[in-house]
């Protein structure tokens, strides 16, 4: 096993959710170079923890415990960010996502891990390298409802969930 392991914390689209994502990404308009995300990557980050001692993984998991709470976020808001980075984005966040964040983020602090100071800005990333691309002028509304929490590990390309936690019924 590796020493360290290079972790996030995120929230999964649903089958069905995923689906409208990728049908709404088809009305986007890409340039040449364009890369995008591919379907079995795309999530919305809650926390990027970076290289972690593979060691500290089941603290961070028992630390992480707990039901994610009920809320729907609806993703209606597509844009490209300066740094070349197309999302969809909710225009108006849910207090429980944010509420999930800063709990989540709580948690983290507890066992000294990293956690991003600058505002959280929630966002699914459809692609990279998008300087030039065009998202359609009406976005669909996307509801996405909370299904699950996951601790996903990337290594080499691929993403491994480690832990998941569900949402509230």
């Amino acid at each position: 096993m590796a020493a360290t392991a290079r972790l996030f914390i995120a929230l999964w689209p649903t089958p069905a959710v995923l689906g409208a994502v990728l049908a709404q990404r088809e009305h986007w308009t890409w340039p040449r170079g364009v890369r995008q995300v591919a379907p079995a990557k795309l999530h919305l980050t809650l926390h990027f923890l970076g290289a972690v001692a593979a060691a500290r993984i089941p603290e961070l998991i028992a630390a992480l415990d707990g039901p994610a709470p009920a809320f729907t976020l609806r993703l209606d808001t597509a844009e490209v960010w300066r740094q070349g980075v197309a999302v969809l984005a909710p225009g108006a966040p849910p207090p429980e996502l944010q509420a999930l964040h800063s709990r989540l983020g709580a948690a983290l602090q507890q066992l000294s891990l990293p956690v991003e100071a600058r505002r959280y800005r929630p966002h699914l990333t459809l692609a990279r390298d998008a300087r030039g691309a065009t998202p359609p002028a009406a976005v669909e509304p996307i509801d996405w409802p909370l299904s699950a929490v996951r601790l996903v590990q990337s290594q080499d390309g691929r993403y491994e969930m480690l832990a998941q936690w569900p949402g509230r019924p």
